[in-house]
């Protein structure tokens, strides 16, 4: 029986290269040559106030008009496309770790949401879609009367 030394981070090097070969694996050469992505998810954020509901997206680098948000059968639908820039020849890149291509997020909204008042702001790489909450659904505190000996 031969003996082999213990490396601790054996396992982690085999993950890391199958890791390595899918992200690789997601790249394909288009007939022009350009490295392509295939569709990507940015991060996403989504909150609720006593007043709204909130969705903030992560959208570095995407154009203000590649980008479309939706309201369709109380479904939120962000979609875009981050453009892959030609900056630089694709033969000169030594490593592509940003996601380029499209992307589409959907949410299944309450109908808690007003959806005729609803505001989309895209700024600083993130964009804001804020969704009031329909008044009738608003928490409402309600005042308790107080009687002395039963009586108002």
């Amino acid at each position: 029986m031969s003996m082999t030394r213990w490396e601790p981070f054996r396992g982690l090097n085999t993950l890391q290269e199958q890791v390595n070969r899918l992200f690789e694996d997601s790249f394909s050469r288009s007939r022009s040559g350009h490295a392509e992505l295939a569709s990507w998810a940015p991060a996403v954020d989504v909150y609720e106030t006593e007043s709204e509901l909130v969705v903030k997206a992560d959208l570095p680098d995407v154009q203000e008009k590649d980008i479309d948000v939706r309201m369709e059968n109380n479904t939120l639908t962000i979609r875009g496309e981050r453009k892959f820039s030609n900056e630089v020849q694709d033969d000169n890149y030594l490593r592509i770790e940003r996601a380029y291509g499209t992307f589409t997020r959907s949410f299944s909204l309450p109908n808690t949401v007003n959806t005729e008042a609803i505001k989309a702001d895209y700024r600083n790489g993130v964009l804001s879609v804020s969704m009031p909450k329909r008044e009738e659904t608003k928490p409402k505190q309600i005042k308790i009367s107080v009687s002395e000996n039963g009586k108002k």
